[in-house]
């Protein structure tokens, strides 16, 4: 069975890197985040009101990659509160599918430019303790 790979932190923690370095490893076969969403042509463009597609997309490529090609897949979000990540746990753990969560907590500075008050409210609703969530 697949393994579902959930990396979680707010911005500027290394989530994409942690993700292309377990990729580039072999520890998973696929990676995807809300934030290619807003990728086009290889130029990053954020929309606040697509923010919710984005995370619509996110999920439904990687249910579709663990469900139909039972791939290892990483899914790296902010996930600041366990409702985030809800339906990627409740959707892992009905299909059998192994869940692993991963905290980033060192900050190395967001590298898309996310306002410093966006990640201050992040910062504040952000549950470290994830023991509950599997």
């Amino acid at each position: 069975m697949p393994k579902l790979i959930i990396i979680r932190g707010i911005p500027g923690t290394g989530k994409s890197t942690l993700a292309k370095q377990m990729l580039h490893a072999g520890e998973a076969d696929a990676h995807y985040e809300a934030d290619m969403y807003f990728i086009k042509d290889g130029v990053y463009k954020f929309d606040a009101n697509k923010i919710k597609y984005a995370h619509e997309w996110c999920f439904e490529t990687a249910r579709h990659a663990l469900l139909t090609y039972e791939e290892d897949v990483i899914v790296s979000n902010t996930f600041t509160q366990k409702w985030e990540a809800q339906r990627y746990i409740d959707m892992a753990k009905a299909n059998g599918i192994e869940v692993i969560i991963r905290t980033l907590t060192m900050e190395f500075g967001s590298v898309h430019n996310v306002p410093e008050e966006s990640i201050n409210k992040m910062r504040e609703r952000f549950v470290m303790d994830t023991s509950d969530w599997i």
